[in-house]
């Protein structure tokens, strides 16, 4: 069971690590689950399919769909996704930088509703990114991580509430974000301040979208310590990944991850 940002958190392929998206969605239209929706996260929803009690997707996707899903199942664990996810939706707009993102569930705000942009999906390694991307979301934002009736607060903002102060995405970006004089906002979600601020610190962020906020360089970091070779030596980036490999969770969705998907030792 997890606490909901209010607003998405996506990927988009405007860096190779990836990019993580905020943006205000719609809720999906009516009641068939094949039919056209409005834009969510910069594309299209073109079809939406229920997670049911056994782990099966009603209705049952196409190929492609359902490759997708059956990656994002594969990252996440099956028990995680029939825990905390209700909701699988889909569009295919080559048009859209947006690859993926996660939302609150319309009828249940303690679980989520993923959503991928199939346009992208022959691009194995992408893919698993955006996937991995993800998944450090829905890890970092647990009912025990957000105080969903602050209005202001202390911590990092989560759009729905603050961080509990010893939270995993709390304590990283006391250690990771608190020393800069120049750090954007703690909500801050305008790209070119992050660019900014990224150009002034470029070795300290996997990537320049990583440096918008803490969140999303939490879940960059964390998708480029998944899938690419540790970083030993004094640096940021080197103290980010031992961040992770400390925390058994993470550490262990590293080691899952990889095996899983055979990236070698």
């Amino acid at each position: 069971m997890r606490a909901r940002w209010t607003l998405v958190l996506g990927f988009s392929l405007a860096l190779l690590v990836g990019v993580g998206a905020w943006v205000g969605v719609s809720a999906l239209g009516g009641d068939d689950p094949r039919s056209p929706a409005p834009t969510d996260g910069d594309f299209a929803i073109t079809a939406s399919y229920r997670l049911t009690p056994d782990g099966a997707l009603d209705p049952s996707p196409d190929e492609r769909a359902q490759r997708v899903w059956d990656d994002f199942v594969r990252v996440a664990t099956p028990a995680f996704v029939r825990s905390d996810v209700t909701t699988y939706r889909v569009g295919d707009d080559a048009g859209s930088d947006t690859l993926a993102y996660v939302i609150s569930d319309d009828d249940d705000p303690t679980r989520w509703a993923f959503a991928a942009n199939l346009a992208f999906a022959d691009d194995p390694r992408l893919l698993l990114t955006t996937l991995v991307h993800e998944y450090a979301h829905l890890l970092s934002l647990g009912v025990d991580d957000v105080d969903t009736d602050a209005s202001t607060c202390d911590t990092e903002w989560t759009g729905a509430g603050c961080l509990s102060a010893d939270s995993d995405l709390q304590r990283f970006a006391e250690r990771f974000w608190a020393g800069y004089d120049d750090a954007p906002a703690r909500d801050n979600l305008d790209t070119d301040v992050g660019t900014a601020f990224y150009a002034a610190h470029e070795a300290d962020f996997v990537s320049d979208y990583a440096a918008t906020n803490a969140s999303e360089d939490f879940a960059e970091t964390f998708a480029t310590f998944v899938l690419e070779p540790e970083i030993v030596g004094d640096s940021v980036l080197a103290d980010k990944f031992r961040y992770f490999a400390e925390l058994p969770e993470y550490a262990g969705a590293r080691e899952r991850i990889r095996a899983e998907f055979s990236l070698g030792s």
